[in-house]
């Protein structure tokens, strides 16, 4: 299996590629891809890293899983492709964009356009079995998606991380808070936004808030 990975990337994470774990985890996915439809497909599984260069990043959204139904995950979190119906998740997403910066509901729930403006898409596990939530989990990709948040938090200064739900707020204890902006909230996953753990966090301004204060380019949300 060969994953293309843009360069600023693989020169942070070139160690990453020679552990036992990481050599582990390519092998899994050989046998799951043969075996069985898996998502995104393969030239997507570093869209959130090739989309967003190291030295580009501004802002982590860090999410668990990438979406297990045909058509829905392309390697950026929370994010669908154009014309794919909205997930819930992503329907409360864009529900707290309106109300905290009056940004009016899209249509396309293709998130590449924060992307492209370093947003960086994370997700936990960066690929899923069809039709199978979080069964890619525990196959080594936390041991890599830590591996960069370790590098962007000792790396960088002034990035805002966005941890939404249990599972994030738990890779969040690698940041360094001292010199970065950590913002937490429920899961924005009708269950625990309809519990009061997700509307009005406010993240999206306090995040350009932060950014302007530094000096840095907002967030066209």
């Amino acid at each position: 299996m060969e994953l293309q990975l843009e360069k600023s990337w693989q020169d942070q994470l070139a160690n990453e590629f020679e552990k036992s774990y990481f050599k582990s985890l390519l092998r899994f996915l050989d046998i799951e891809i043969q075996q069985f439809s898996c998502y995104p497909s393969q030239k997507d599984i570093f869209n959130a890293l090739n989309t967003c260069v190291f030295d580009k990043v501004n802002v982590v959204v860090l999410g668990q899983d990438p979406y297990h139904g045909k058509g829905q995950a392309h390697g950026l979190s929370f994010s669908v492709p154009d014309g794919v119906v909205h997930p819930p998740s992503l329907i409360n997403i864009f529900k707290e964009l309106e109300s905290d910066v009056g940004k009016t509901y899209p249509k396309s729930g293709n998130l590449l356009p924060w992307a492209k403006q370093g947003v960086l898409l994370l997700n936990a596990t960066l690929t899923v079995r069809a039709g199978q939530a979080g069964s890619h989990q525990k196959k080594g990709w936390e041991n890599f998606t830590d591996a960069i948040i370790d590098r962007l938090s000792a790396k960088k200064s002034g990035v805002v991380f966005l941890l939404w739900g249990n599972y994030a707020k738990h890779k969040g204890k690698r940041i360094d808070r001292s010199k970065h902006l950590v913002l937490e909230a429920g899961h924005p996953s009708p269950l625990s936004a309809n519990r009061g753990l997700w509307f009005g966090n406010k993240h999206f301004s306090k995040a350009n808030a932060y950014l302007k204060g530094l000096g840095k380019s907002q967030i066209n949300w």
